[in-house]
């Protein structure tokens, strides 16, 4: 099925005479268009609320229907692009609030709606309908306390999202300057209506942009809240755009709509959900009082901790220096100990000294065992003379050897050892003779040197 639309020319002039026989017959086409152009022309954007049956998607993406009540039925068709953006699932059964426009089908001659938006109409269809978002979120995880941020113990700054007039705004401060005065900024926003969730979810974007370099401070927590109404009412906060926001957003965010008793999908996604929104002021921020109350109780028993403490250090000091001995005592030992150790040094020290003057009073009274001991040293000392006398270099070159040895000075012990040095020394006991070796001239005549 096909919305058509035709171009045809103007009714050309009829010759009089044919105008004098009668109206001229028009042809099917001529006249579907002057009822399609009548019908357009005397129906603009309408508001039709029905159940939808006989709901059909063609291949092509379109969706063919029909709107009834109790009396009457209305065709109805849904291009695929509008379709694609509804929010509402087009099923046989739901009721549904359809706007649009009516034209004309002359393929079939017969009127439709051209859908342009869908909602769905009446309590029991929005409750359906919210069931099947919350089914989505879940499945997309967006529900999951793993997401969730703590909420601040006590912030500097809170941010609203709610209406700028009405009782919820005032309790919110009201309850919050009861409780621990703290800076507030408020983001106006309407709380139903159309167009309410596109601001509600530009706010909670908004306050996530703040960095600290705006005149305005960014909040440590932001509250959602609206008082109570019907489902209709509330429905913003079923939006998917203002659940979205909430979960990207990096601010902890508290939601209180509507009364302890209704639940919408914002209560899922928040990171806490209060009853109302006096409640969520009370979980924003704590009470002065009983803080104040509480440092105080802690200071006390702090103060009482460490009494107790040092009473039972000072006591464990007070135990152990029973155990330790008077340091006079220790002194007192210790200096008897000295005087003893110096009484028996002196002693020892005057019998030493007693046995060397006896020994040398005995050597004195005994001239000659002085004189022996002079005649053995001198006897060890001739023959250790002669020995060393014997074995001199001197003593040795007198009984025919002599010594050989390198330029450098460093002895020749073999004949290898000759024929590499470069020059050779020969001591013998009268005198020196330097030569080298010029090489080796028959195994007969053996090696050459050749006299310096």
């Amino acid at each position: 099925m096909m919305d058509l639309a035709f171009n045809f020319e103007e009714e050309k002039t009829m010759p009089a005479e044919a105008a004098a026989e009668g109206p001229q017959p028009k042809t099917v086409t001529e006249l579907s268009n002057e009822i399609k152009r009548f019908v357009e022309g005397n129906f603009g954007r309408v508001l039709v609320r029905g159940e939808i049956f006989g709901a059909k998607r063609a291949d092509s993406g379109h969706w063919y229907l029909s709107l009834k009540d109790e009396n009457a039925v209305l065709s109805a068709v849904c291009w695929r692009g509008v379709a694609s953006g509804l929010e509402v699932k087009i099923e046989d059964g739901l009721e549904v609030i359809a706007s649009g426009k009516i034209t004309t089908f002359s393929g079939k001659s017969s009127y439709q709606l051209v859908i342009e938006s869908l909602e769905p109409a009446g309590q029991g269809a929005l409750l359906k309908l919210l069931e099947e978002r919350k089914q989505q979120f879940i499945k997309e995880g967006l529900f999951d306390t793993a997401h969730k941020k703590p909420i601040p113990f006590l912030p500097r700054t809170i941010g609203v999202v709610s209406s700028a007039s009405g009782a919820v705004i005032r309790d919110i401060i009201h309850r919050i300057r009861d409780r621990f005065p703290s800076h507030i900024v408020l983001w106006p926003t309407p709380v139903q209506g159309e167009g309410a969730a596109e601001k509600v979810a530009a706010a909670i974007r908004g306050f996530n942009a703040l960095d600290g370099n705006d005149s305005v401070r960014r909040p440590d927590v932001i509250i959602v809240a609206r008082g109570g109404g019907s489902l209709e009412d509330l429905w913003p906060f079923n939006e998917e755009i203002v659940i979205r926001a909430v979960y990207n957003s990096r601010i902890p965010l508290i939601s209180a709509v509507g009364h302890e008793t209704d639940t919408m999908l914002i209560d899922y996604v928040s990171d806490l959900r209060a009853p109302t929104p006096t409640g969520a002021a009370e979980f924003a921020v704590p009470v002065r009082a009983e803080l104040q109350a509480r440092i105080l109780t802690i200071q006390s028993r702090m103060f009482s901790s460490m009494t107790h403490y040092l009473n039972e250090r000072r006591n464990l000091v007070t135990g152990l220096g029973r155990g330790i001995p008077n340091l006079s005592q220790i002194l007192q030992e210790s200096r008897q100990k000295l005087d003893d150790r110096i009484e028996r040094l002196n002693l020892s020290f005057k019998n030493l000294l007693n046995n060397k003057l006896n020994r040398i009073e005995r050597v004195s009274l005994r001239p000659y065992y002085i004189k022996n001991i002079i005649e053995r040293q001198s006897e060890n000392l001739k023959s250790l003379s002669l020995r060393l006398d014997s074995v001199s270099v001197d003593s040795v070159l007198a009984r025919g050897f002599a010594w050989v040895k390198t330029g450098r000075g460093k002895t020749v012990y073999n004949l290898e050892q000759a024929r590499q040095a470069p020059t050779l020394e020969i001591s013998f006991i009268d005198g020196k003779l330097k030569t080298k070796p010029i090489g080796k001239k028959n195994d007969l005549q053996g090696d050459l040197f050749d006299l310096l």
